[in-house]
């Protein structure tokens, strides 16, 4: 069929060769032969890409119009994921947030709590050892009073002897230290305060 062609289109060659002498540029030169043999030529040419061509083409370009969009309807699927676990982290963000500031304050609490036991404890504890300390004292001060009126005794009896010169009775001794405490104010000494 090209030979065919080949051979029809020689002539027309040569014809477009001689009519160059008119001046004229031969590619924008009108020659009918020419004309039909392009445009049988370009119908051929579509004809062929129609049966062959386009629909490998049709099936290339739907695949890839079907792969974009998978990929738009993924990253929008993503996005959403993200959204999603990102608003996920930020209200865990805010619990643990809630739960530090409700752990301080417990432990703000239980500090002031523990503050309070202990100063509680402290005055307590201070409150015994005053009373511990007054049982000492005053059992200190009787014993004491006990040693100082068993002093006076044995001086009333000493001073008495000396100035009588004679030994004293049991008796005699016992009715002498009983005047000498009796005369004795001993309330003084141990606190008792009677009106």
């Amino acid at each position: 069929m090209f030979a065919a062609i080949d051979t029809i289109a020689a002539p027309l060659v040569l014809a477009a060769t001689s009519t160059e002498d008119d001046g004229l540029n031969p590619l924008v030169r009108v020659v009918p032969g020419l004309m039909i043999w392009t445009l049988l030529a370009f119908v051929v040419a579509m004809l062929v890409l129609r049966k062959y061509a386009w629909p490998q083409i049709t099936r290339i370009l739907d695949q890839r119009q079907t792969q974009i969009e998978d990929s738009i309807d993924a990253a929008e699927r993503t996005r959403q994921e993200a959204d999603e676990l990102l608003a996920e982290y930020r209200q865990r963000l805010a619990e643990a947030r809630a739960q530090a500031d409700e752990i301080v304050a417990k432990a703000e609490r239980a500090g002031e709590v523990a503050e309070r036991e202990a100063l509680d404890a402290a005055k307590e504890k201070r409150e015994d050892l005053l009373e511990q300390t007054k049982r000492d004292i005053q059992a200190e001060t009787q014993r004491a009073i006990q040693e100082i009126r068993r002093e006076v005794a044995d001086l009333t009896v000493q001073a008495t002897e000396k100035v009588t010169k004679k030994t004293l009775n049991p008796d005699d001794q016992k009715r002498l230290v009983e005047e000498a405490l009796a005369e004795l104010d001993f309330s003084a000494l141990s606190g008792d305060r009677r009106n």
